[in-house]
This record gives C-alpha cells, structure tokens and sequence, in this order.
C-alpha cells in the first residue's frame, strides 16, 4: 500500500505505484509518476512532468523536476525521467530538458547521486553512474555507463564522459572523455587508463592489455589525431574495449578529446 505522511502534499493527476512511501512535507507535482516502491523521504520536491522509476529513493531537500537554469527555457513541455533503483541523496538537484536539446533529461538505472549532485538540461545519465558529493554535469552532457565523476568535479555543456571513465575529485572537464580512460585536474587532462575498474568489472588480462597499446596508439603515436584513430579502426577491431574507444573518438562532437598533457602520452 502506498503510505503519504499527513504533511505532505500530493497535487491531483500524480500517479504512484504500488508501495510508494512520501514522507514529512513532501511535495509531489500534477504530472509526476512514482514507480512502485519508490521512497521520498522527509522535504523532498519532485514537480514538473518527471517521472521516477520503480525502487528509487530520494533524500531531504532534493529538487527534482524544476524548470531548468537556461535562459532560453520558455516553459515548453519537456521531461525528466529517471530510471530504476537511483538513490538520489540529499539536496541533489535534476532537470528537465528544453527544445533545444530533444526535450529530456534522462537517468538509468542503479545509479548513486551524492549530496548536492547536479543534473542539468538535456543530459543523458547511463546505468550505474556514480557523481561524488558536489559534481555538477552542465547541459546537454552524455556520462556512459557505469562512469564516477568525483566530488568537487564541473563538466562542460555538450562534454561526453565514456563508459567506465573515471573523474577525480575537483576536475574540471571540458573535453569528451574516452570510454576507460582516468581524467582529472583543473582543465582536466587523461593520466591513463581506470585500469581498477577494468579490473573490478572482470575484463580479461589480454583485452586490458590491447586497451593500453591502443592508448599509447592513440595518444603518443605518430600522425595527426585522425589518422591515429584511423589506424586503430584497422588494427585493433578484434577487441570490443577498443572498437568502442575508436568508435567514441570518431562520433561527432563539438568538442575535442581529453588528452594526456604534452609529453605525457603513457599511461
């Protein structure tokens, strides 16, 4: 049975599932949808046409679902969907999209928003994503599965953050991370590859391997930029961890790829 604390306010045409709990001074919007067994505790907004899926649980003083921190925002009506068994802590804020971003904001699953976490306009949020306390994505910016961004971290509009990158805490990134790759600092730049969490996510020996030559390749080889990912593309297309770097650095995008700094190419 759903059970909404006497405080809180639940506005006619919201929709919850079974088992959703909402706890003390709750407010929940008129379009909102809480999948089953989704837990507000005590002081948590969700407004707007946002909708959370089954298993997740929201924290005090979370925002989720306001209009978002764009100017050019003229009340168009875009959506936040958040997926399955989040856990969104306290005062994390979410947006919805705008028109000039497809008009959605959208989270996977399984992932862990630390406090004061932010999602802006337009993002796209994979599976098992982890932002520390603090860490800010801009709009319009695409984390891949199963990334950490660490506290204190700001990345840029439009920055794409491979599947399984790793951000160290207090980076500021403003270019597209490769898939794997370890990025960190002010005006961050790559230090390697996040070979603990190859490592933890059970990737072969020899596939890491063939993952730090075609890094090297990459970044410390001979060529234009181009020409490097050209010659990967070629070579190295039996490994999936490398077709999908090659593939990443070949999408397109406004942005150049995070890069190790001069000189520094290894891992």
């Amino acid at each position: 049975m759903t059970a909404i604390h006497p405080t809180a306010i639940v506005e006619a045409g919201a929709r919850l599932g079974e088992g959703v709990e909402i706890g003390p001074f709750c407010l929940v919007g008129p379009e909102v949808e809480l999948g089953d067994g989704v837990i507000l505790h005590s002081h948590v907004v969700v407004a707007g046409r946002t909708t959370v899926g089954a298993g997740t649980k929201i924290f005090p003083f979370a925002s989720i679902g306001h209009a978002p921190q764009d100017l050019k925002y003229a009340g168009e009506p875009s959506r936040l969907e958040i997926g399955r068994d989040n856990v969104i802590r306290e005062q994390v804020t979410m947006n919805p999209g705008t028109a000039g971003g497809g008009m959605l904001t959208r989270v996977g699953d399984g992932c862990l928003f630390m406090v004061g976490a932010h999602v802006a306009h337009d993002c796209r949020v994979g599976d098992r994503v982890i932002l520390a306390n603090n860490a800010t994505l801009a709009g319009h910016v695409q984390v891949g599965d199963q990334a950490i961004i660490g506290g204190l971290s700001a990345v840029r509009q439009f920055v794409r953050i491979g599947r399984n990158a790793m951000i160290g805490g207090m980076s500021g990134i403003e270019n597209d991370v490769i898939p794997f790759g370890l990025a960190m600092g002010d005006r961050a730049r790559l230090s390697g590859l996040n070979l603990v969490g190859l490592k933890r996510r059970g990737v072969p020996r020899e596939e890491i391997q063939s993952l730090m030559a075609a890094y090297d390749d990459l970044f410390a080889g001979d060529g234009t930029l181009a020409e490097r990912v050209a010659r990967l593309a070629a070579g190295q297309a039996d490994q999936e961890t490398v077709r999908e770097v090659v593939a990443f650095a070949q999408a397109e995008s406004s942005l150049g790829l995070c890069q190790p700094r001069a000189g520094n190419g290894g891992r």
